[in-house]
């Protein structure tokens, strides 16, 4: 981390694009050390202790000098990614990856070049290096159209306020493509290797090739809140992120919080480096993280039936809602990722009037307002009639049951008016044959019954309507 943090500052001081840079594939090297030596470290610890993740992947023993090299210099990842920990790559040079689950379907077992136990793995990879090139042509076209000269530039501010916010998105959206085409490519030559297997899946039986998925451009453009942005961007650096700092300063029995997500912001943006800009975007984004969690418990729930299993009729206008503030709230906090500069950053972040700062600020004093205890007991009143309400049906439903010859257990049509049934005569015989049945039933058993006459009939059609006629 020391010397890469020395050619951050080089890199930023001499500020020459034309040069060779090196700290990215450095940016790599030290998410894999960093994890080898936490899975090292767990290995050394009493395993029952450990979390189920820390236990998978702890090394009880240190690898040979050549398995270590071999992972560390993993070519198809070495400049870009993605990372992965020395377990996995264990189990892809012993080739244990590719081995079948017991009582899986010969036939969906994955094809093979003769003696090989590697799957093939051509088309997948072929696939995401097209796509991938597609994504970096994309890229070519729209930075033209959107890039950091138009955003600090006098014409920007002759466009209105939501025209604005607009092109900050497609600023982000040019940027992320070309990190969309780059780690495709790269998740395209780790696949080619067969690194990439994740087994079978159990639902379509077909191969699955993400094990080392970094992106997911869908899941990022369609985000409805900080989480599913977060999570579906450089997924592997957020797997090391939260593996190996946010649950790891989180002491052991406690949920991590607000400092946790800082510590682990802050982490990530000392190693992209000693731009100011990297350092307001995650700062603000760690706010961003803690307000979004708010929402989600305290807001989100009134949208959700009382068990929180389905949404109400609702739920659609909350989505829509979050979705645009998502996107509106990240296009901001990533500016200055873009632009690098404190300068520049101030300057496109007061040009928009500091809105997603503001919402932030109003936000968070309103979750640590009595408005938050506010809504709490809203929502345990609302989940508390709920479940009266369905105690009481419950308790009708018992009632009725205790009750099976009542007039509203057995009667499904409504009562007319002076309480009569609305067709009487059809209530009668269907009494009357009930009990015609239930003779015949008895004379076959070989009981001695005779049909019922005169008040005798009268008393078991009385009996089977549940009233007096």
């Amino acid at each position: 981390m020391g010397h890469m943090s020395v050619n951050h500052i080089y890199r930023q001081s001499a500020n020459a694009p034309d040069k060779v840079d090196i700290t990215g594939a450095q940016m790599v090297l030290v998410m894999k050390l960093t994890g080898f030596c936490w899975n090292v470290y767990d290995g050394r610890q009493e395993q029952e202790g450990l979390a189920d993740f820390q236990r998978e992947r702890a090394l009880l023993q240190l690898p040979s000098l050549l398995d270590f090299a071999g992972y560390v210099l993993f070519f198809p990842s070495l400049f870009a990614g993605p990372s992965f920990d020395f377990v996995d790559y264990r189990r892809w040079i012993e080739t244990t990856m590719f081995e079948i689950p017991p009582g899986t379907d010969q036939k969906s077992a994955p094809r093979t070049r003769k003696q090989r136990r590697i799957p093939r793995s051509g088309t997948p990879a072929t696939m995401k290096a097209v796509v991938g090139l597609i994504w970096i042509f994309m890229f070519l076209k729209f930075s033209a159209w959107y890039n950091t000269d138009l955003v600090i530039g006098d014409e920007y501010m002759k466009y209105g306020f939501l025209r604005r916010i607009w092109i900050l998105e497609m600023l982000g959206f040019a940027t992320r493509m070309k990190y969309y085409g780059v780690w495709y490519l790269t998740e395209g030559a780790c696949i080619l290797t067969g690194l990439g297997y994740k087994g079978i899946d159990p639902k379509t039986g077909r191969v699955q090739w993400s094990r080392l998925e970094n992106v997911n451009p869908w899941g990022i453009e369609t985000a409805q809140n900080t989480r599913a942005y977060l999570e579906n961007w450089n997924k592997n650096t957020n797997n090391w992120l939260r593996n190996y700092m946010y649950l790891r300063v989180t002491p052991k029995g406690k949920k991590p919080g607000f400092r946790a997500s800082l510590a682990t912001f802050a982490t990530s943006a000392f190693w992209h480096g000693f731009y100011p800009g990297y350092y307001l975007s995650f700062v603000l984004a760690a706010f961003l993280q803690t307000v979004a969690k708010n929402f989600r418990r305290h807001v989100r729930p009134f949208f959700l039936t009382p068990d929180g299993q389905r949404p109400t009729k609702y739920k659609i206008y909350y989505d829509i809602l979050s979705y645009l503030v998502t996107q509106a709230a990240f296009c901001f906090t990533t500016a200055p990722f873009v632009l690098l500069s404190l300068p520049s950053s101030l300057l496109v972040w007061s040009r928009v009037y500091f809105y997603t700062i503001l919402g932030t600020a109003a936000s968070m004093a309103f979750f640590a307002s009595p408005a938050k205890s506010w809504l709490i007991k809203q929502l345990n009143a609302r989940n508390r009639i709920a479940k009266m309400d369905q105690h009481q049906v419950q308790q009708e439903q018992q009632q009725r049951q205790r009750q099976p010859f009542s007039r509203d257990s057995t009667m499904e049509e409504p009562i007319m008016g002076g309480g009569l049934p609305s067709d009487p005569g059809k209530e009668l015989d269907d009494a009357v044959r009930e009990i015609k049945e239930e003779v015949d039933a008895r004379r076959q058993r070989g009981a001695s019954v005779s049909m019922p006459t005169g008040q005798g009939m009268k008393e078991a059609v009385e009996n089977k309507i549940g009233r007096k006629l």
